[in-house]
C-alpha cells in the first residue's frame, strides 16, 4: 500500500552484502526489548512457555468469498445483551456483517451494510446518545492502490438493533482507511465526533468531523501527510481530553501524537519516526502495556503490499511505545515477524499481564515453518517471548481479542486476506479457543 521508492546506491550496496546488511541498513532507531524476542519466530525452539488456541470456523465460509478479503474485525456487544458479538468487513463482496452471539454459543450472521466500496475498518459507538450502538465503516472505495478520490465515511445507523441505515457522512475523499468516534469538542449531551485516517495514496490526509447534531458534520483536517492507517484515541496525556494517535505509512513511517488542546484545537507532534522508508507500518493499537496508568501504543510493520507477495523481510515485526508522560514516548523493539500485522493486547496466559497477539498477512507461505499467528507472553517485567499459535491458515491481516465466551478468558477471531497467492490454506473467519 505504499508508494514504491527508488534504492538509493547505499540501499543497493546493502542488497549485495546480503540479507545481513539488509537487515543491519534497515534497523530502526532503537535496540530490541530483549534478544531472546529479537529472535526470528520461525526458527524458535519449542519454549518452556505452552499456550494452545483450537480453531474453529465462524460465519460465511471461505467459499462464499471465493478469496477472502477479510481486512477487519472487531468484537463487541452491538445489541447490548450482556453477550459480546462479532463484526466485520468484507472486500469481495463489499459488506460489512454482524455475527450476533444469541444465546451464548450460537452464532447466527447477518449483512448489516451493502454496496460499501472496499471497507477496511468497522467500530461500533453511539454517536448522538440514542442508547443504541451505530456502526462506523472507513470505505477506501478500492483497496489498492490509487489517487481517486473515492473514499467515504459511512455510518449505519442503528434503528432497533435490527435494522440499519446506511448514512453517507463524506464521499469523494482520499481513501479512507480508519474511522473512530470520541468527543473531541466537549459536547455535553451525548454526541459523539469522528476521526478519520486517509491513506489516499500521493494525496492523504488525517481529519476530525466535528458532530452539529441531525446527522450534520464540519470536517476539520489536521494532517495532510498521505498513508494514515489508524487513529486509536486516548487520553495519552493525562490531561482528561482525548487525544488521537495517528500511524503514516508511505515514505512517512511516523508515529504522530494529535494532543487536544480544547475549543476544537489540535497540535499534531512526531513522537516516533522509523528511519526505514521501507519499515512498512501495518498496524498500531492502545494498551497499558506495563501497568503503569498510562495508554501506551503498540505498533507492527509487516507491509508488503509493493512487492505483490510473500517473502522475507528481516526487520518486520512488532514494537512497543511506552508512554513516559507529557507527550514522550520510549521506544522498545518486542521482535521480529514477517509480514506483521494487527497486533491485539489481552492476558493470553492467564498471568495477570498483558500479552500480545499479531498475525502475519505476507508470510513467506513456501516455507514450511512460516507464522501465521504470534503470541509474544509478558513476563510481567515487559520481556517477551515468541509463541507461534497457528501457520495455517495463512494471510491473516486482522486479529480479535474478546470475552466471547463469558468466562473471562480471551477468545481470537482472524480474518483471511487472500489477495495474493498462493490459493491454499484460506479462511475467512477462525475463531480460536485457549485449549
Amino acid at each position: 500500500m505504499r508508494k514504491p521508492l527508488l534504492l538509493t546506491l547505499t540501499v543497493l550496496a546493502a542488497l549485495a552484502a546480503g540479507w545481513g546488511a539488509v537487515a543491519l541498513y534497515f534497523s530502526t532507531q532503537a535496540k530490541p526489548a530483549n534478544n531472546r524476542a529479537a529472535t526470528q519466530p520461525e526458527s524458535v525452539a519449542t519454549t518452556p512457555m505452552q499456550l494452545e488456541y483450537v480453531p474453529e470456523p465462524i460465519g460465511a465460509p471461505a467459499s462464499e468469498f471465493v478469496r477472502p478479503l477479510i481486512s477487519h474485525i472487531e468484537i463487541v456487544d452491538l445489541d447490548q445483551d450482556g453477550i459480546a458479538d462479532i463484526l466485520y468487513c468484507e472486500g469481495q463482496k463489499n459488506s460489512v456483517r454482524w455475527i450476533r452471539q444469541s444465546p451464548r454459543g450460537q452464532f447466527t450472521e447477518f449483512v448489516i451494510g451493502e454496496n460499501i466500496p472496499g471497507p477496511v475498518h468497522v467500530a461500533a459507538a453511539d454517536l448522538n446518545g440514542t442508547g443504541r450502538l451505530d456502526v462506523l465503516v472507513a470505505s477506501m472505495g478500492r483497496i489498492l492502490p490509487t489517487n481517486e478520490r473515492i473514499g467515504a465515511v459511512v455510518v449505519l445507523e442503528n434503528l432497533d438493533n435490527q435494522r440499519f441505515e446506511k448514512r453517507v457522512l463524506l464521499e469523494h475523499a482520499a481513501r479512507v482507511t480508519d474511522l473512530r468516534a470520541a468527543n473531541l469538542a466537549g459536547h455535553t449531551d451525548g454526541r459523539l465526533d469522528l476521526v478519520v485516517g486517509q491513506f489516499g495514496y500521493d494525496q492523504g490526509e488525517t481529519r476530525w468531523m466535528e458532530n452539529k447534531g441531525n446527522w450534520q458534520f464540519e470536517s476539520r483536517i489536521i494532517n495532510t501527510q498521505s498513508g494514515c492507517i489508524h487513529t486509536p484515541v486516548a487520553d495519552f496525556d493525562g490531561d482528561g481530553r482525548p487525544d488521537i494517535a495517528a500511524l503514516i505509512s508511505q515514505e512517512w513511517e511516523e508515529v504522530h501524537l494529535l494532543r487536544n488542546l480544547g475549543g476544537g484545537r489540535l497540535a499534531d507532534q512526531v513522537v516516533w519516526g522509523s528511519t526505514n522508508e521501507d519499515f512498512g507500518s501495518s498496524g498500531m493499537t492502545v494498551a497499558d502495556v506495563n501497568r503503569d496508568g498510562r495508554p501506551d501504543l503498540v505498533v507492527t510493520n509487516g507491509d508488503a503490499l509493493d512487492y505483490s507477495g510473500a517473502g522475507t523481510r528481516p526487520w518486520h515485526g512488532l514494537q512497543w511505545l511506552e508512554n513516559k508522560g507529557s507527550g514522550f514516548f520510549q521506544y522498545h523493539r518486542i521482535g521480529n515477524q514477517v509480514g506483521a500485522f494487527s497486533p491485539a493486547v489481552a492476558d493470553l496466559d492467564g498471568n495477570g499481564t498483558a500479552d500480545i497477539v499479531t498475525v502475519s498477512a505476507f508470510g513467506d507461505w513456501g516455507r514450511p515453518n512460516a507464522s501465521s499467528m504470534i503470541a509474544w507472553l509478558n513476563d510481567g517485567r515487559q520481556n517477551f517471548t515468541p509463541v507461534v499459535l497457528a501457520r495455517t491458515p495463512t494471510h491473516l491481516i486482522t486479529v480479535a481479542v474478546g470475552d466471547l465466551d463469558g468466562n473471562g478468558v480471551p477468545v481470537l477471531v482472524t480474518g483471511g486476506f487472500h489477495i495474493f497467492p498462493p490459493w491454499k490454506d484460506m479462511s475467512s473467519l477462525t475463531l480460536w479457543r485457549r485449549k
